[in-house]
């Protein structure tokens, strides 16, 4: 690149939570960003809409093409359109449980869609201009083989997510081996943030125990309580994304914090953030939580009903097969990329928490006088 030359980046997924960080990412760091939208009645830009007006305004900092990552013919004439410097692949059908339920759509976009712009950077004659960035995922370690997980050990997916994330993860790393591409995977672990979708487990909890501890709903109903992830925060998680684009040679990074904690902790700190301590009763399947004592930390009315349980376990939430424990370990991330998680879990919980209440603010009183119990 010449003095003076902006980069182009182009982002699939990029009205998600990552893309969503991403792009603000990308234009502070003066970028001209791109983002890939399927075509839809409605637009769904809501993490976006600061960034862009509609589809094609190129007065916006964000300028969007609509796309599909299962239109090969499309993603061709994107890549000849844009030419851009840098691709990262956020877009997929991203939640596990889905996974299940659709299994051939989620390998048709998680797994072909990778294969289809990796080899559009090819077949463009762009693979000297273009470094690819391949989102990965922490769900290909499944029936895991070696706690901390690092770039080494071994895969072995148990979910039709896990499966296609692979499948996109070894032709990444097939098309840089073959082809020469600047292509990189970066292993995610789990990264959650306020802009996380309501269907995934830590934000579906703290709106839920803010709605609770309100009066507004009864109980949490949640699948596997034991199940232990390494939660990070995704602003933090997009920066690596970028590091790794940066560096002269390719290669496969773990994101994780290194820390792992179970869906029982989440839930616990979240209830505790607002000043409740549960009770746990009976085992699997009747599993349930009652509050067992409550000193609001807050100037306004927080209640809840008596021995009634706030949590229970839940049958349609359980998968078939899940992972019991992921856990990375960063350190190739820290000492190539210089990067290192500054959030950690309880801080997390407390970002969490604190989106949740001001989703719920208009109906507060005095929500300048909030009183944060510590964890």
């Amino acid at each position: 690149m010449g003095v003076g030359v902006v980069k182009k980046a182009l982002i699939t997924g990029v009205t998600g939570q990552d893309g969503s960080y991403l792009a603000e990412f990308l234009i502070s760091k003066g970028y001209e960003v791109h983002g890939l939208i399927r075509r839809a009645s409605s637009l769904n830009t809501k993490r976006i809409h600061h960034l862009c007006g509609l589809p094609h305004d190129q007065n916006a900092d964000l300028l969007l093409h609509y796309g599909d990552l299962t239109d090969s013919s499309g993603l061709n004439r994107l890549l000849e359109k844009i030419g851009p410097d840098e691709i990262y692949n956020l877009g997929a059908q991203s939640h596990v449980q889905v996974s299940f339920e659709m299994p051939e759509y989620t390998a048709e976009v998680d797994a072909l869609g990778a294969l289809r712009l990796l080899d559009a950077i090819k077949e463009t004659g762009l693979k000297e201009q273009i470094r690819f960035f391949q989102a990965s995922s922490s769900e290909i370690y499944g029936e895991v083989h070696e706690i901390p997980q690092t770039e080494t050990t071994a895969f072995c997916p148990r979910s039709p997510y896990g499966v296609a994330k692979l499948y996109a993860y070894w032709m990444t790393v097939n098309y840089r081996k073959a082809y020469s591409l600047h292509a990189s995977n970066g292993i995610f672990f789990n990264h959650e943030s306020p802009r996380r979708g309501e269907m995934f487990v830590t934000r579906k909890i703290a709106q839920t125990v803010v709605a609770i501890l309100r009066q507004e709903q009864e109980c949490l109903h949640i699948g596997n309580l034991d199940a232990k992830r390494d939660w990070g925060y995704a602003p933090e998680f997009v920066e690596a994304m970028w590091l790794m684009l940066q560096q002269d040679q390719p290669d496969d990074y773990v994101i994780a914090t290194g820390e792992s904690h179970s869906v029982r902790e989440f839930i616990e700190r979240a209830f505790s953030f607002l000043g409740a301590t549960l009770e746990w009763h009976g085992t699997g399947l009747n599993e349930t939580a009652v509050i067992k004592s409550f000193e609001p930390v807050f100037d306004f009315k927080l209640s809840f009903k008596k021995g009634v349980p706030v949590v229970r376990v839940d049958p349609a939430f359980l998968r078939p097969m899940d992972v019991e424990l992921l856990m990375g370990d960063p350190t190739k991330a820290k000492h190539v990329l210089g990067w290192e998680p500054k959030v950690r879990f309880n801080d997390l919980v407390r970002i969490m928490m604190e989106a949740a209440l001001a989703d719920h603010a208009t109906s507060f009183q005095n929500i300048g006088n909030l009183r944060f119990a510590p964890f």
